[in-house]
């Protein structure tokens, strides 16, 4: 593991982390869940180890270096490759 992998590693699971609570106290707010902030808080540790898990898996699937299951996107043209070739005569008007 590099660090690269760990940063990415640690963005999910904490993003994973914080969303679940987040999404736990709104279901408790609205009355969907009887669920209080502790247990909300260490409810969200399932999916957020799940991530874990997840991107553990990713690392020798997807793009190298990250928890993506996705592969690495192609690199952008450069702006020479992308830019059309300019005509070699200008077009002159006609007299």
């Amino acid at each position: 593991m590099n660090k690269r992998f760990i940063l990415d590693l640690a963005e999910r699971t904490a993003a994973t982390y914080v969303e679940a609570v987040a999404g736990l106290l709104l279901a408790n707010s609205t009355g969907l869940i009887d669920l209080g902030a502790v247990k909300a808080a260490a409810a969200a540790g399932l999916p957020a180890a799940f991530a874990v898990l997840k991107a553990a898996l990713a690392g020798s699937v997807g793009t190298t270096g990250t928890g993506a299951l996705l592969p690495a996107p192609a690199e952008p043209a450069t702006a020479a490759e992308a830019a059309p070739a300019a005509p070699a005569d200008p077009p002159t008007a006609a007299a």
